[in-house]
């Protein structure tokens, strides 16, 4: 009988995971580091599902063999392939833990190789991710304005041993409108979650644990109302960098970027920009004018930013980083917190 584990015992095996799900469902989100080893494609799923639902269970099962079987060998060949890339178990999870991850389980055994499943699959992985949201974190914030070199502070941060989650990193994605441009594309939200969780809780027991002062959406990644409550809740470091060094940052990071680009992500603002400052920043990209473009779009932003910086009902501390490197505003941030 194949040995089944709940979601805390299986985190905490050794082996690697095996997603046997469809393609489209391990694309859409899945167990950070998962191998995708689906025991049907897109359209057998959803052909032996419907046979399910409409003939019941023995033709679902028969049709379901009908399908997998030319493919068993390659799969036994995949399977000790994956095995032997590490010591452990093969973790084995499906859609609900039933018969697609225990058919996967059984051809495992047969061959000699060691194998878990995930009792409840990858809706108990679900479950697990959505808790730890819930859970209270020591979340202390890093704010500034655009340009600022917050993201810069907090890898560098890491570096000298602080905790941090790079929401932006995990969400390909730098917030603003102008964010995506240069990044992969983003992630669905639910794997935005799955990859959160799992960097949450790699930092258990660390504090502070510093998050980047986002709004609750960037880009199309939403941050989970549980950790985005207690964000709302957290103290606030805020870099004062002066507006030129926040310019020649923001030149030099989207400078390389074709105008097309910049100049659709200057449009999206349009709606608050007004139509005089859209012409002015447009004409000066066009122009290859970007400081000058940067300039127009950043009184924007800081408006926005003091209006909720203004709102916030939290401890703030205001620290001056005129001139600094990312690695020296981290150490600063490190002695700030233990003083």
């Amino acid at each position: 009988m194949t040995n089944r584990l709940a979601i805390d015992s299986l985190m905490h095996s050794p082996g690697a995971l095996v997603d046997v799900r469809s393609p489209s469902e391990f694309t859409k989100a899945h167990w950070p580091g998962a191998v995708n080893l689906p025991l049907f494609d897109d359209e057998g799923r959803a052909e032996v599902g419907t046979l399910y639902k409409q003939k019941g269970r023995q033709q679902a099962i028969q049709r379901g063999l009908e399908l997998v079987g030319p493919q068993l060998a390659a799969m036994g060949h995949k399977l000790q392939q994956i095995a032997q890339q590490g010591p452990g178990s093969l973790r084995i999870y499906c859609w609900r833990g039933g018969m697609r991850s225990g058919s996967v389980a059984w051809l495992a055994s047969t061959l000699d190789i060691d194998v878990v499943v995930l009792e409840g699959g990858y809706k108990s992985f679900r479950r697990w991710v959505l808790g730890q949201f819930e859970r209270p974190w020591p979340v202390q914030l890093l704010g500034g304005g655009t340009g600022s070199g917050k993201t810069d502070v907090l890898l560098a941060l890491a570096q000298q041993g602080g905790a941090m989650v790079d929401l932006e990193g995990l969400a390909h994605h730098r917030g603003s409108s102008f964010g995506g441009l240069g990044q992969p594309e983003q992630p669905s939200t639910e794997m935005f979650e799955n990859e959160l969780a799992v960097a949450l809780v790699a930092l258990e027991g660390q504090a502070p644990l510093w998050l980047e002062a986002e709004s609750v959406q960037i880009g199309r990644c939403r941050l989970p109302n549980g950790l985005w409550q207690q964000m709302q809740q957290a103290p606030v470091v805020v870099l004062e960098r002066p507006q030129k060094e926040r310019i020649d940052a923001l030149v030099a990071l989207y400078g390389a970027e074709a105008h097309g680009g910049l100049l659709e992500a200057t449009q999206r603002l349009q709606r608050r920009l007004g139509p005089q400052r859209t012409k002015d920043a447009t004409d000066s990209i066009r122009s290859g004018d970007l400081s000058s473009a940067c300039a127009v779009i950043l009184d924007y932003y800081d408006r926005c930013y003091s209006y909720e910086l203004n709102r916030r009902s939290t401890p703030i501390t205001r620290l001056a980083v005129e001139g600094l490197s990312a690695s020296a505003v981290a150490h600063q941030l490190l002695q700030l917190k233990s003083a």
